[in-house]
């Protein structure tokens, strides 16, 4: 991998108080979101008084968001658990009692190993929530276990997006943003969802980098946007075929890529031409000539990118090939793996890519799939399990009431949120139809209390955790404090589990440590060398693939050249090219239902101190919306008699909620936002729990009908 710089101390002395006041400046990370900016906690007695951010992380560069501010308030909230906690009763009981350790993990092993020796392994479901760091290990847990039912939030996350843009390309490269001229980007609001992306990007902005910004809602992106094309909840695959009719008949695409390294491009460009500049602003209500305005940028500015949101652009019920009618744009202009277009490089660790190779890969997968039973959802949805590895969750629910092709029984869930679900409540119920359930969490949620075991989990603050940084800048944690009460680190409660349920498992019997040098391995680095340097390494002289990979290696596609026409798809039994379709309701797809609900609801949107169900329960977050509202138009509310701060009812065909209204122009007329994640008022218990995609099974979040009434 080459030479290794340290970029930080151990230790420093801190700003306040004085010298001899006996506080310690640790280095440790925020793990409530994805970004995990580094933090400098100020610890005194075993306790952490203040936070800052690490000046010295080339990543957040001693940033916080609202989130990581209010970490002391995560940390030690008053809804920690602090000890192994046992069901008395049944599970609407929600009376539990303490329980040791070593009983407590002796009952698991002993529960699942029974299980399996009755129905066999694959009804055991190992879950993932949050956080994500520990997935690999959980995942070779569950798979040397037998168990081909590893499965993670991911099911409604990222993975269709990628799997969308596989099915295009194999794999889809990350935006080269430092060397882009144009950034076409496409349902992504980093300035809430990724803070410590954001700097990189107004750099490039003063630099004069053209910013083409797609999404129904005014985020802060648009203050930054040459062109906003504001689209009707659902339509993105509709844009991007009409842009790409307007490359194609002013013959603005790459004519050397498509004819060499294409496929069904002739079937593509047929399809096009439906979707003439009055059609596109029929279905997406964009006009004609920023359709226009925004094709021709895009395909003659070189290099341009492509960046989108992890989930925004699936989370419908045509997502997958919505998505893969964007992502075809940038091989029809050329931008594929090119320098400043969209960048290939290889997975290092826990989603990121920066030219490092690791093992991560190797290790969470000890056996090849084919010699498993068929994971969740494989024979309602091949192509997800064929591309993705791991089970769909989403079907979980629908698995557990059928049991077919065969029972699940029993599931080890960490992080686990029944609201993530579409129609929560069916999920909720599901879960109450299992033999055993264990959830691992930090805080007694509404998830956890129908658990017949709980395990306390412990921060980020309490542990050691392995983070890579895009910028290459590696860092092992160490715990900034003593885990609260008995909690534990969820990789520790991983591996005592594993010591008892895989002993033949060799390399997890090593432990923790062992197996993250083990993944480590291919860089040179190890956990000794990180531990010495608390603050973290800049690894210099990685060797950057070149671009244009595919020109020697072709790509990872059935045909190794880029599908407009997928052959995956078509051997499903699929539709072959990026065809749109009308949401499963919309007002022209389903007329007879918009007229009692006439508006679209578009749902799971952040705001910047909320990720999911994270930090509800955060005095300083919750204060900044304390009430769960619905986003409406003033022409829609007007219609409606409803003023701001009203308490109306949002109604869908599957019921309503009680919230307040707010009134803002963030959102178009016709359309209300709802963002997710309070519990008094679950917006997922309005969705039909079928209402998903069919190749990827992700729910339509972002378009559906519904209507705001007052009581």
């Amino acid at each position: 991998m080459g030479a290794v710089a340290k970029t930080g101390k151990a230790a420093q002395q801190p700003k306040v108080p004085s010298r001899g006041s006996g506080v310690e400046v640790r280095k440790t990370i925020c793990s409530i979101c994805m970004s995990r900016c580094g933090i400098d906690a100020y610890v005194k007695d075993g306790l952490i008084i203040k936070i800052e951010g690490t000046r010295e992380n080339p990543h957040s560069k001693g940033t916080l968001c609202s989130k990581g501010a209010a970490g002391r308030q995560y940390v030690y909230h008053k809804d920690r658990i602090r000890t192994p906690l046992l069901r008395k009763g049944d599970r609407r009981s929600e009376r539990f009692e303490p329980i040791e350790w070593e009983r407590a993990l002796d009952l698991i092993a002993n529960r699942l190993s029974q299980i399996k020796s009755e129905s066999g392994a694959e009804s055991v479901v190992f879950y993932a929530g949050y956080p994500k760091w520990m997935r690999p290990f959980l995942k070779r847990l569950a798979l040397t276990f037998g168990s081909p039912n590893y499965c993670t939030e991911s099911s409604t996350c990222s993975r269709a997006a990628a799997m969308a843009a596989a099915l295009n390309y194999g794999a889809m490269g990350i935006p080269d943003i430092e060397k882009t001229r144009c950034l076409l980007v496409w349902s992504k609001n980093p300035f809430y969802s990724n803070t410590s992306d954001v700097r990189k990007l107004l750099d490039a902005r003063e630099r004069g980098m053209k910013i083409i910004e797609v999404g129904p809602l005014i985020t802060p992106m648009t203050a930054h946007a040459d062109i906003h094309l504001r689209i009707r909840p659902g339509t993105s695959g509709a844009l991007a075929l009409g842009m790409a009719r307007v490359i194609i008949e002013e013959e603005l695409f790459d004519l050397d890529f498509v004819e060499n390294w294409s496929i069904g491009f002739e079937e593509y460009r047929s399809y096009v031409e439906a979707f003439t500049l009055q059609e596109t602003e029929r279905i997406t209500g964009v006009p004609e000539e920023l359709i226009i305005r925004a094709a021709r940028l895009y395909a003659t500015t070189k290099p341009a990118a492509l960046m989108t949101g992890a989930s925004p652009t699936v989370h419908h019920t045509n997502g997958v090939q919505n998505h893969r009618a964007i992502t075809a744009l940038v091989g029809l202009t050329g931008n594929f793996d090119q320098e400043g277009g969209n960048y290939v490089l290889p997975p290092a660790a826990t989603g990121v890519s920066n030219g490092m190779v690791t093992r991560q890969g190797e290790f969470e997968q000890p056996r090849p799939w084919e010699e498993m039973p068929p994971r969740i959802g494989e024979d309602r949805y091949p192509v997800w399990c064929r591309m993705v590895g791991e089970a769909q969750s989403i079907h979980l629910p629908f698995q557990i009431r059928s049991r077919e092709p065969y029972p699940i029984r029993a599931l080890l869930g960490f992080g686990m949120n029944y609201r993530m679900w579409p129609g929560s409540d069916f999920m909720r119920e599901s879960l109450e139809m299992l033999d055993f359930f264990v959830a691992v969490d930090l805080f007694m949620t509404d998830t956890a209390k129908m658990a017949d075991l709980v395990l306390p989990a412990c921060t980020s603050f309490e542990r050691s955790e392995l983070k890579i940084y895009p910028e290459r800048h590696v860092i092992w944690t160490t715990p900034a404090i003593e885990p609260l009460g008995e909690s534990r680190s969820d990789a520790d409660i991983i591996f005592e589990i594993a010591g008892r349920l895989v002993p033949d498992d060799h390399i997890m019997q090593e432990g923790y440590e062992s197996c993250v040098d083990w993944i480590l391995g291919p860089t040179n680095l190890t956990l000794d060398q990180l531990k010495r340097h608390p603050s973290g390494y800049q690894v210099q002289n990685v060797q950057m693939p070149p671009y244009k990979k595919y020109e020697k290696k072709g790509f990872r596609t059935p045909s190794g050249k880029m599908e407009f026409t997928s052959l995956i798809l078509q051997d499903a039994g699929l539709d072959p090219l990026p065809r749109y379709e009308e949401p499963k309701l919309s007002s022209y797809g389903t007329p007879q239902v918009s007229r009692d609900f006439p508006l679209i609801l578009t749902t799971g949107a952040r705001l910047p101190m909320f990720i999911h169900s994270r930090t509800f329960r955060l005095p300083w977050s919750r204060e900044l919306r304390p009430d769960p509202m619905v986003d409406i138009n003033p022409f829609d509310a007007q219609d409606r008699d409803i003023s701001q701060g009203d308490w109306v009812d949002l109604c869908t065909r599957r019921g309503s909620i009680r919230i307040k209204a707010n009134l803002t122009e963030i959102v178009m007329p016709g359309v209300v936002n709802m963002y997710h994640g309070y519990p008094e008022a679950d917006v997922n218990q309005l969705i039909e729990p079928d209402y998903l995609d069919p190749i990827s099974a992700y729910p339509g979040f972002k378009s559906l009908l519904c209507e705001v009434r007052k009581p």
